[in-house]
């Protein structure tokens, strides 16, 4: 295991406000949770291990005191707190997003007066970060990450409604060039004209289950997607940005950060609200990216010749890494406690944290799951197939690498535990029993 006393990054700075955010589906309210890009944010990166500052505004009636306290916001007396309702229907997936209320605006002022931060991400959702602010951030941070949605979001004033404006019209537009990677989803890249933003910073375009997009002036390429069984996507892009920003912040070469960034995502998407992080999991994240790292932060100011910003042949076995360490311990979970397995809506009654009081609302009986159930008896049987199959295509692909002497890959240490423990779910066996390793050298 790799220890984490190596050298810390300095210290970052996160801006945008902390939200409550109220779920409906089909009209139903079906949770309740602490919300904001900045909420999403603080979880991945205090899991990997970064120190930063959250500059973050709220109101008295703040729902999320106890769950934020590690990186508490500032409180406005004459204000309330950020709430947004977000409306799913059955037919159409899209989410129907609309601002109840908003907190004050973040303001050059509150940003904290120590000189120097290494790095920033502005991620706000309300309209809270202003172009004075981020033009402060860039002032006081080495290198920014911006999500475009903190630039480009409007409101409508009758019921809130989120639309978005194009970024040349948005007035942070002149200061795109100072800024090291802008992110947007796919539906808001439209506004903000790809082709000329890649002109002036890194550009990243995320596409969901169909991974990532990352441009600079003079290169782009694809980052692989991470299967996950959807939940909400409510924050996937928040948590792949802070996946992103960490492998940047801590080294990775560009596409090895793009692949973080999507399997934080994919993380994001199976849960309601900011992700709980199994700690063996991230450990063992902690562990590939240090022996990926290729260098400290890079110098952003000359992009197209950062570091890796191309694929390397190794980035295969990153991503195989990242997918079986989710294997792993995704396997270990349903072994010890198969009745994680629940149906979404179980799954997502379940992950709700703290629900605000709603009196017009009428809470529905959560169903029991029965393990003689055909739904439950089918996920069961399609992860550990899952896990099976993958653990084969790992091996394969070692075998062939290291019998076949591919010289484009390094002889490795394959860990086995993978297979193992889908070879353990299948058929009952101890993996306990059988070796977890083998090396091929």
């Amino acid at each position: 295991m790799v220890s984490d006393s190596k050298p810390i990054p300095r210290r970052g700075l996160v801006v945008g406000n902390y939200c409550h955010d109220v779920l409906h589906r089909d009209s139903l309210v079906v949770a309740e949770t602490l919300g904001g890009a900045a909420s999403f944010v603080s979880v991945i990166l205090d899991a990997l291990s970064l120190p930063f500052h959250t500059v973050s505004k709220v109101g008295p009636d703040f729902a999320y005191s106890a769950v934020t306290s590690n990186h508490p916001p500032i409180i406005i007396p004459d204000s309330q707190t950020t709430l947004f309702h977000a409306h799913f229907g059955s037919p159409n997936p899209d989410r129907l997003l609309n601002r109840v209320r908003s907190c004050h605006p973040i303001r050059p002022q509150d940003l904290p007066d120590q000189p120097r931060f290494g790095f920033g991400l502005a991620v706000g959702v309300g309209g809270e970060i202003l172009p004075d602010t981020l033009e402060k951030m860039l002032d006081i941070c080495d290198h920014v990450f911006v999500d475009v949605q903190a630039l480009i979001r409007r409101f409508d004033s009758v019921d809130g409604r989120v639309s978005h404006v194009a970024l040349r019209e948005s007035g942070f537009f002149h200061l795109l060039p100072r800024v090291a990677f802008l992110k947007a989803s796919a539906d808001e890249a439209a506004f903000i004209d790809v082709q000329e933003a890649r002109k002036w910073c890194c550009v990243l375009v995320t596409h969901g289950k169909h991974g990532c997009e990352v441009f600079s002036q003079n290169a782009a390429f694809l980052a692989a997607p991470f299967e996950a069984d959807q939940v909400d996507r409510t924050g996937a892009g928040d948590c792949f940005l802070a996946g992103f920003s960490s492998g940047i912040v801590r080294g990775l070469p560009v596409p090895d950060a793009a692949l973080l960034g999507n399997f934080f995502g994919s993380l994001a998407v199976g849960q309601v609200g900011p992700p709980k992080l199994h700690s063996t999991l991230i450990q063992m994240v902690k562990d590939e990216m240090h022996k990926r790292k290729v260098h400290d932060i890079p110098c952003l100011e000359r992009r197209n010749e950062l570091p890796g910003f191309r694929k390397s042949p190794e980035q295969d076995q990153f991503y195989a890494s990242l997918v079986t360490a989710k294997a792993i311990v995704m396997c270990q979970i349903q072994a010890s406690e198969p009745n994680l397995l629940s149906p979404p809506k179980v799954l997502e009654q379940n992950n709700a944290k703290t629900r605000l009081s709603l009196n017009s609302v009428q809470e529905e009986p959560i169903p029991s799951v029965d393990a003689s159930d055909l739904t439950y008896q089918t996920e069961v049987i399609t992860i550990r197939f899952r896990c099976l199959k993958a653990g084969w295509i790992v091996l394969l692909y070692f075998f062939w690498v290291n019998l076949l002497g591919c010289a484009a890959v390094p002889p490795l240490t394959v860990n086995c535990t993978y297979f193992l423990s889908g070879l353990h779910l299948l058929t009952g066996l101890s993996a306990s029993s059988s070796v977890s390793a083998l090396n091929f050298t």
